[in-house]
């Protein structure tokens, strides 16, 4: 029980990081560009993962492995830099963490949604529950009183990333079951940083003043939010039952919210907490598995 209770602190812990990880990427966009923030951010990934990867994965690894491990990294990481750069765009033109936080995470009500368009697997009716609930907190997360729905280009390339981190969780189920998960999360990474380096030397300009200025928030993206969380979801994973770990790291939105307020990025009005409020019921809900009463049967 003990182990239980601290897989699941671990696991709350890791949601904890990811969420304040969105305050972070609000704070650097004040001083370096969307593609700056992906190549430099995971090229500090792969460094800070690397001993973790030589760590938990030591070993050889056969030539079918390997070429499964590179097909599987080279699409997942694309579609990983893609995701991120609509969301690093969105959040800039969005300057709020909450809002970003809560958008970017409907993917996991768009995911059991996705694999039934795609591959026709069943749905729970949960599922559909979820997703109406999120789609009214989205409408009053967006919607001011005396000025309208203001639904503008940031909430729409948060939206369209949802559906890219949806295809991101996609791939990896669909890819990553017969390859060693750190390999795979560290080919992927080096993919999108890769990427990302060359976006931002063709469409941007940094300077090292700027990214010496937004230090910290890369520092803490590439460490915290990739290298420190992604080990703390291995771990804490081993022992928690997968639904219960699901709806742990959904409190992700929740977190993203709250370090909006505490650093002073986010003012959200009423509508808009009561709109991150049906947000986040949908993503639960949309976790939850209601099953029938199985017969018992007894034994004499």
């Amino acid at each position: 029980m003990k182990q239980k209770i601290g897989s699941l602190a671990i696991l709350l812990l890791t949601a904890m990081i990811w969420g304040f990880a969105f305050v972070a990427q609000v704070q650097g966009m004040e001083y370096i560009g969307p593609f700056t923030m992906i190549g430099v951010r995971f090229l500090i990934a792969i460094v800070a993962l690397l001993p973790v990867v030589l760590f938990f994965e030591r070993g050889r690894v056969d030539k079918a492995e390997r070429k499964r491990t590179v097909v599987a990294s080279v699409a997942a990481g694309t579609v990983l830099f893609i995701a991120s750069s609509l969301q690093q765009f969105g959040i800039k033109l969005t300057a709020s963490a909450g809002v970003s936080g809560f958008i970017t995470g409907l993917y996991t009500v768009l995911v059991p949604i996705g694999c039934y368009l795609l591959f026709r697997q069943k749905t729970g009716l949960n599922v559909w529950i979820g997703a109406i609930s999120a789609t009214l907190g989205l409408f009053l997360l967006c919607y001011k009183v005396g000025e309208g729905l203001r639904f503008g280009l940031g909430e729409l390339l948060l939206l369209i990333g949802a559906l890219f981190w949806t295809a991101h969780v996609i791939i990896i189920d669909k890819l990553g079951r017969s390859i060693r998960s750190l390999h795979f999360s560290w080919g992927q990474f080096a993919v999108c940083a890769v990427l990302g380096l060359v976006a931002m030397l063709i469409f941007e300009q940094p300077s090292m003043g700027a990214m010496l200025d937004a230090k910290w928030a890369i520092l803490y993206c590439g460490i915290m939010s990739s290298g420190v969380a992604y080990t703390l979801q291995i771990i804490g994973q081993k022992r928690a039952d997968p639904t219960l770990a699901v709806i742990i790291l959904s409190t992700e939105s929740m977190f993203s919210a709250l370090g909006g307020v505490i650093f002073g990025i986010d003012k959200l009005g009423a509508l808009g907490y009561v709109g991150c409020g049906f947000m986040f019921v949908g993503i639960i809900i949309s976790q939850i598995t209601f099953k029938k009463k199985a017969d018992v049967e007894i034994v004499e």
